[in-house]
């Protein structure tokens, strides 16, 4: 692909921000999922609330809150957004065994939420890591993925299964 098709890249090959100013406002919706994999002595310290640093779940949550609100403060060419909506599920899975992790991010602008449920994700994975590292130093974070965006000019897109 050539510089000049890149968005992020200007005419001397630069980085830079796009400049989003002539794009309407629209609602726009993105969803994220990942997973943090783990023994299953792990989770089930987990789930019974068993571990040094307090509990996993509610705080890796209210972790992925904070950093959909600061993605632009750490991916360097996002957007500040006025997010209307974070939402931030932490299910244990035996099956895994693990935690999946899913995000919805929403708000009302010019460009798409997609980084921000993304940063959701991995902070609320990075947050169960930090947490239950004392029952499993080996866990990993695994299949952070876009799931779905909604809003602006292309619409909505689903992963292909």
């Amino acid at each position: 692909m050539s510089a000049s098709r890149l968005t992020h890249i200007d005419d001397q090959g630069e980085a830079r921000m796009v400049d989003i100013s002539e794009k309407p406002v629209t609602v726009r919706e993105a969803r994220a999922r990942g997973a943090v994999r783990m023994s299953a002595e792990a989770l089930a310290a987990i789930v019974a609330g068993n571990l040094p640093k307090g509990e996993v779940i509610a705080t890796a949550r209210i972790a992925g809150i904070q950093a959909a609100k600061r993605t632009s403060e750490l991916i360097p060419m996002c957007h500040p957004l006025a997010l209307t909506l974070i939402d931030v599920e932490c299910v244990d899975d035996t099956t895994l065994p693990g935690i999946r992790i899913e995000s919805v991010v929403r708000c009302e602008g010019k460009t798409g939420a997609e980084m921000e449920a993304l940063t959701a994700v991995v902070v609320a994975a990075l947050t169960v890591v930090d947490m239950a590292k004392s029952a499993d130093r080996w866990m990993t974070i695994e299949d952070v993925t876009l799931v779905e965006k909604q809003g602006g000019k292309s619409g909505t897109q689903r992963r292909p299964a």
